[in-house]
């Protein structure tokens, strides 16, 4: 039973079921040709790809919010049609060859939006969100790659308590600010909301080994070939949460300055 903290990859079509002689673990999904299923490196280019069209797609509104046009509609126009593609995506992974390239671009009219308002107020916070985010990544995977860090039952169990925790934490207060005076902790520039701040970054890096953990899983049980684009959305997911904490991060840093 492999688990991810990312909810996405989580999913049930990563689990493993006994064959009918019950002498060996397959996927419910009978796979017969080796080039017709899922591999690390095709998980890979197809990550790669899909930050190719997430930049297109944030080239648009950047270009938009420096033209003097408004970027917020088309940025949370984005976001939303992007959360439905991964609702989609996650019941049904088989259409992920045409819902993961969507995602990207649709994600990136979010992020291109966000980052062009950050960027107004912040100058070159976005450069240093980038470059944070690409560092991360690396260094993740890296320890990853030698094993410096595994990815044990115990340590899935403490990254999907610590998401749940955050993930609640996040909606609860969303939700009182709402329709109350509340105002979140996480709020603001205080030392309290920036330790709040690194808290969920260490959490979402977290993340990522238990994303290259899941892919590699998928990778050994032969999974079908577009589950590839099932794990790259996935990990897009992952990247992305980071990428817009660090914008977090670093917004109330230069705030204080």
């Amino acid at each position: 039973m492999f688990k991810s903290n990312n909810p996405f990859l989580s999913d049930k079509r990563f689990l493993k079921s006994k064959s009918a002689s019950g002498s060996e673990q397959v996927h419910e999904a009978t796979v017969i040709g080796y080039e017709d299923t899922m591999t690390i490196s095709g998980t890979m280019n197809k990550s790669f790809l899909m930050l190719l069209l997430l930049v297109a797609g944030a080239a648009v509104t950047w270009s938009m919010a420096y033209s003097g046009l408004n970027p917020i509609v088309p940025a949370f126009g984005g976001a939303i049609v992007g959360l439905i593609l991964v609702i989609v995506a996650s019941f049904k992974p088989q259409y992920s060859g045409y819902l993961a390239p969507g995602y990207a671009v649709f994600e990136g009219l979010f992020i291109g939006g966000i980052s062009a308002i950050f960027e107004t107020m912040y100058p070159g916070i976005v450069i240093q969100a980038v470059g944070a985010t690409f560092v991360t990544f690396i260094v993740c995977f890296l320890l990853y790659k030698y094993e410096i860090v595994k990815v044990t039952e115990q340590f899935k169990s403490v990254v999907i308590a610590a998401t749940l925790a955050i993930a609640t934490y996040y909606v609860v207060s969303w939700l009182f600010s709402m329709f109350t005076s509340f105002v979140p902790v996480h709020y603001g520039n205080s030392m309290m909301s920036i330790g709040i701040s690194v808290f969920v970054i260490i959490i979402a890096a977290l993340n990522l080994f238990l994303d290259f953990d899941q892919i590699e899983k998928g990778a050994q049980q032969r999974l079908p070939k577009y589950m590839e684009w099932f794990g790259a959305m996935g990990l897009m997911i992952t990247l992305v949460w980071l990428y817009v904490e660090f914008l977090r991060l670093l917004s109330k840093l230069s705030s204080r300055n």
